[in-house]
C-alpha cells in the first residue's frame, strides 16, 4: 500500500465499517472475553461462522467458514450463540450516530455505511476530523470499535476502511487516488470476481495499473464492452456508486457527557447554553428554523428524561431557544439530582424562506439576532473558539 497523507481536501466520502461487529457486541456484554478467541455461531457444530474476534481470525477462522472447520482451526475459542435482536438493536444505535453527523448516510448493511460529509464541515470540521469524531462516539457511547476510510469516491473509501482494520483510519488524498488504485491487485476493483481475475490474468493483467494501461478494445474483448467501460472508470477513480441524496432534516441535536457527574444547576444551565448555541448555529447555517425544543437529561443511574415544548413561532435564535431549554431543564432536575449528560434537540424544522423570522418590536431581540449572525460569520472564518458569550467563559482558578 502506498503511504497515504493527511490532506483530505475534497475527500468528502467516508466508509464506516464496524470491526467484527457481532463479536464486538458480544464482548461488550462479556468483557472478560476480550483478548481471547471468540466465535459467534451455533454450538452444535452445524452452520457457519457468523463473526469472529481478531484473535480467532489469527488462527485461520473467518466469517462463513463451516463451524466444524473453525473449531478444528481454533479449538480454544469460546463459542457464543448469535442473537439477531441484539445485533439489530446495536445497528440502530450505530446508524443513529452516523445520521446525527450527516443526513447523507447510505446504509450498506447492518454494520457498514457510506457517508457524504461535505455538509458537516462547518459543524464538525474536516473529513478526517469527522471520521475521528465518529470513531470516538462509537467507542464512548457504544463501546464498539470501527474502521473508517476517507476518499473522493465510494470504492476508494471502502478499500481504505478495509486496509485500516482493525480499529483504524485511512485517508486517501485526492491527488493520490489513482496511484493508490494502481498499486492494488485487479481483484480489489468492484465487480471483479475470481472468474474475471482469471480472464484478465490470461492477458497479463494482474494489477489495476495493468488494467489501466490496456487498450480499451483489448479489455472489451476480454470482459465484454459494458464491463470494460465500468472497470476503466473504476481504475481511473471515477464515482460509479453515488451516495443517496440528502433527505429533509428531521431534527438538529447536540449533547455533552460530563467527565464527572454534575449537581450544580448553574453548571447545568451553562452546559445547556453551550448546546443551544451549537444547535442554533447549525440551524442558521442550514437556513432552517425550529418550532420545538427538547432537552435530554441522563442521570447518574442512567435514567434518562426528555422534555419538549413547542414554541408559538419558529425561530433560529439561540436566545429564544435557551429561554425554553432552561425552563425544560429546571423541570427535569431537582436539587438532589446528579447528572451525567445533557442534550438539546430542535425539531419541527422548516426553511427560513418559508417561515421567515418572527417580527419583534423589542429592540434587544433584534440586537440579539444581528449579534448571532455576526458571531456565525466570525466562527465560520476563525473557528468556534474565536468568540464566545461572556457567560460561557470559565472563571480562572
Amino acid at each position: 500500500m502506498p503511504p497515504m497523507g493527511s490532506d483530505d481536501a475534497g475527500c468528502n466520502v467516508l466508509h464506516v465499517d464496524m470491526d467484527a461487529f457481532f463479536a464486538a457486541v458480544e464482548l461488550r456484554d462479556r468483557p472478560e472475553l476480550r483478548g481471547r478467541p471468540v466465535i459467534v455461531g451455533r454450538r452444535n457444530g452445524r452452520g457457519v461462522v457468523v463473526s469472529a474476534t481478531y484473535e480467532a481470525r489469527a488462527a485461520g477462522v473467518h466469517s462463513a467458514m463451516p463451524m466444524g472447520t473453525a473449531m478444528r482451526a481454533c479449538p480454544a475459542a469460546t463459542v457464543i450463540e448469535p442473537s439477531r435482536e441484539k445485533y439489530s438493536a446495536a445497528s440502530r444505535d450505530v446508524m443513529a450516530i452516523l445520521n446525527d453527523v450527516t443526513a447523507y448516510v447510505d446504509e450498506v448493511s447492518i454494520d457498514e455505511a457510506f457517508l457524504d460529509v461535505s455538509g458537516a464541515r462547518r459543524t464538525l470540521g474536516s473529513p478526517t476530523q469527522v471520521a475521528t469524531e465518529i470513531r470516538t462516539r462509537m467507542k464512548s457511547h457504544l463501546q464498539l470499535p470501527c474502521s473508517v476510510g476517507v476518499g473522493t469516491v465510494t470504492m476508494v473509501a471502502k478499500i481504505a476502511s478495509t486496509m485500516a482494520k482493525p480499529d483504524g483510519l485511512l485517508v486517501v488524498p485526492a491527488g493520490d487516488t489513482v496511484r493508490f488504485l494502481h498499486s492494488l491487485p485487479v481483484g480489489r476493483l468492484w465487480g471483479v470476481g475470481s472468474k474475471t481475475v482469471k480472464s484478465l490474468g490470461a492477458i497479463g493483467v494482474y494489477t489495476v495499473a495493468d488494467l489501466a494501461a490496456l487498450p480499451p478494445t483489448r479489455l472489451a474483448h476480454a470482459v465484454g464492452r459494458a464491463h470494460a467501460t465500468r472497470l476503466a472508470s473504476l481504475a481511473a477513480g471515477h464515482e460509479v456508486r453515488p451516495i443517496a441524496g440528502r433527505g429533509a432534516e428531521k431534527s438538529i441535536g447536540s449533547e455533552h457527557t460530563f467527565d464527572v457527574d454534575v449537581t450544580s444547576l448553574a453548571d447545568l444551565e451553562k452546559s445547556v447554553r453551550l448546546e443551544v448555541e451549537e444547535v442554533a448555529r447549525r440551524a442558521r447555517s442550514a437556513g432552517l428554523t425550529a418550532t420545538t425544543v427538547t432537552v435530554k437529561v441522563r442521570f447518574e443511574d442512567f435514567r434518562t428524561t426528555d422534555r419538549s415544548r413547542t414554541m408559538a413561532a419558529a425561530t433560529d435564535s439561540a436566545s429564544a431557544i435557551f429561554v425554553v431549554a432552561r425552563d425544560l431543564l429546571r423541570q427535569s432536575v431537582t436539587p438532589e439530582s446528579s447528572v451525567r449528560l445533557v442534550g438539546v434537540r430542535l425539531s419541527g424544522l422548516a426553511e427560513v424562506s418559508e417561515t421567515g423570522h418572527q417580527l419583534s418590536f423589542d429592540s434587544s431581540a433584534e440586537a440579539h439576532t444581528v449579534a448571532e449572525e455576526t458571531v456565525d460569520q466570525i466562527v465560520a472564518r476563525f473557528g468556534p473558539a474565536a468568540l464566545q458569550r461572556a457567560s460561557l467563559i470559565r472563571q480562572k482558578e
